[in-house]
């Protein structure tokens, strides 16, 4: 018997490529393609699927980190396979918290989309070695400290330094010097550049999960 499979993800051109990589493979059957997160965990708490290929950052600010999570509970026994453009490493950290199955970089990752989801039919948990190194201003992604992700997820929300600080439970000056090191990193000259750059080229998952670093 085919596997029946859900697919989430807000960009219609992702979404047909794994309609169509579904729909090509003979052990699988596609029963639902959705362009929200929410759309495809209500579908799977009511319906028996067995497998969900969940897009992390959605339209609107949805996450399908917290779609899986609802999936872990209401459907247990689904196999999750997270995808995803975004580098920020906290993804792949609460995904492994939450219990999703394995994890796909869309643009980065070597082994095929099929392959992976085969090889987690079977029973494997399969997760990348190390997050896609990208460049942001003048400085790669490697060199933010976990704090700087953790303000700079808070910041692409539109949140104030006050407002990040009480988030964070750390002080206004603590937010501030970590802006101020991440623009003398990336050579950007506010917050706002920074912010719209961090979201445009995908360093951070907006909201960020909720794991947070000393």
């Amino acid at each position: 018997m085919a596997y029946r499979v859900v697919i989430a993800d807000d960009e219609k051109t992702s979404r047909s490529l794994f309609e169509y990589i579904i729909n090509d493979a003979e052990d699988y059957k596609l029963e639902g393609s959705f362009p929200r997160a929410g759309e495809a965990a209500d579908y799977c708490a009511s319906h028996p699927t067995d497998l969900c290929i969940m897009d992390i950052v959605m339209r609107d600010g949805e996450s399908g980190l917290d779609a899986a999570a609802r999936i872990r509970k209401t459907s247990p026994d689904t196999k999750i396979v997270l995808v995803t453009s975004n580098v920020d490493p906290n993804s792949i950290r609460v995904a492994r918290k939450i219990g999703v199955n394995s994890f796909w970089y869309k643009e980065t990752s070597e082994e095929p989309l099929l392959t992976l989801i085969g090889r987690t039919m079977a029973g494997e948990s399969i997760y990348p070695d190390n997050t896609p190194k990208i460049i942001i201003g003048n400085a790669p992604s490697t060199e933010f400290t976990n704090r700087e992700y953790d303000v700079l997820r808070e910041l692409v929300t539109g949140k104030s330094n006050r407002q990040i600080a009480d988030t964070l439970a750390v002080s206004e000056e603590t937010v501030k010097s970590h802006i101020q090191h991440m623009l003398d990193k990336t050579g950007y000259g506010n917050r706002v550049e920074l912010s719209i750059n961090a979201a445009l080229y995908g360093l951070v998952t907006p909201g960020g999960g909720s794991e947070r670093f000393d």
